[in-house]
């Protein structure tokens, strides 16, 4: 089968992966909402292990680190100040690490996240992690894409959820990965496939 070209290339944007030391890395809601209930998602611990080794080179390379949370309220699988809600322990804030809360996917939206990055003196590169890959990862891209940034997606440190496509039929949770991946390939950022594809 042939395949398009991306409209990256068509514009013809950079498409090298950005080196650790000099990237800004933003994990987005590792929290425990995924591992388990409702939300759960079938790799979220493949996700988390791959998030906590991405996190352990980000740290070793002097990477600034930004911790995003859902909160979605008391006695919601999003409440942040409940187990639920709370970030894996793989993947836990160490102090002088940010944490910003938001309320939509796109995690620049009605948050302090644009201050934050401002004021690590962040860019262009911004590393992305988490859950879930077509939600709030998707759409923290391309805010990231929208504001002048350069995100670049780590692919095996997100997961997502088996989802009812269009006609009803299950949309199983790697066909959903995949396609946010490639849309977010195909314009708003880069994709890695493993944490070790980023030079450190």
């Amino acid at each position: 089968m042939t395949v398009s070209t991306t409209l990256r290339d068509v514009i013809g944007l950079d498409g090298t992966l950005p080196a650790l030391p000099s990237a800004t890395l933003i994990m987005i809601d590792f929290q425990n909402t995924y591992r388990t209930g409702v939300m759960a998602l079938p790799d979220a611990d493949r996700a988390l292990d791959a998030g906590a080794r991405l996190l352990e080179r980000a740290r070793a390379a002097g990477t600034p680190v930004v911790h995003v949370v859902n909160d979605g309220g008391a006695g919601t699988p999003y409440d942040i100040n409940a187990e639920i809600g709370r970030i894996d322990a793989r993947v836990a804030p160490r102090d002088g690490e940010r944490v910003v809360v938001k309320g939509f996917p796109n995690a620049f939206h009605e948050t302090d996240l644009l201050d934050v990055l401002r004021g690590l003196d962040a860019g262009p590169d911004l590393v992305l992690a988490g859950f879930m890959t077509h939600m709030c990862v998707q759409f923290t891209a391309q805010g990231a894409f929208n504001l002048g940034y350069r995100p670049t997606v780590v692919a095996e440190a997100c997961a997502t959820r088996p989802l009812p496509g269009p006609d009803g039929a299950p949309v199983p949770a790697d066909a959903l990965h995949d396609a946010a991946l490639t849309t977010i390939g195909d314009l708003f950022g880069l994709v890695a496939a493993r944490v070790d594809d980023l030079p450190a």
